[in-house]
């Protein structure tokens, strides 16, 4: 099928990223961040929205500049940018919270409490 020029494929990859409940899930994954004095954490939906306005002005820029090297064509700027805003939103789906050092700390701490088998851990099976 032919694109809609009235709605290219990079916009709908973009809306089907925004409104898929992967995406959504990023609210609930609170962002790495410095102790903050108020209780208004970052979440990685913001971080994600931010980064893919970042990826979209900056995929603007880089498509001119394509466009008077004449590497693409002429009004072509406008898909460079509207990929890479796309795939700057779906940059942290699937990560866990708070990174890779998340990741680890969580594993930690439960690897801690799974080898003292005491409490809620007591005769839980070691390889769940």
């Amino acid at each position: 099928m032919a694109e809609d020029p009235g709605r290219p494929n990079y916009t709908q990859d973009a809306d089907r990223i925004i409104f898929s409940a992967s995406f959504r899930r990023l609210a609930n994954k609170t962002q790495v961040h410095p102790l903050y004095a108020n209780g208004h954490l970052r979440h990685r939906m913001i971080h994600s929205s931010e980064v893919a306005s970042v990826g979209r002005n900056l995929g603007m820029q880089v498509g001119h500049w394509l466009e008077e090297q004449n590497e693409i064509q002429p009004g072509e700027a406008h898909r460079v940018a509207g990929n890479i805003h796309a795939a700057a939103l779906a940059h942290d789906i699937g990560n866990p919270p708070f990174g890779h050092s998340g990741e680890a700390t969580i594993g930690a701490w439960f690897k801690a409490r799974f080898e003292k088998s005491e409490g809620l851990f007591k005769g839980v099976d070691e390889a769940l």
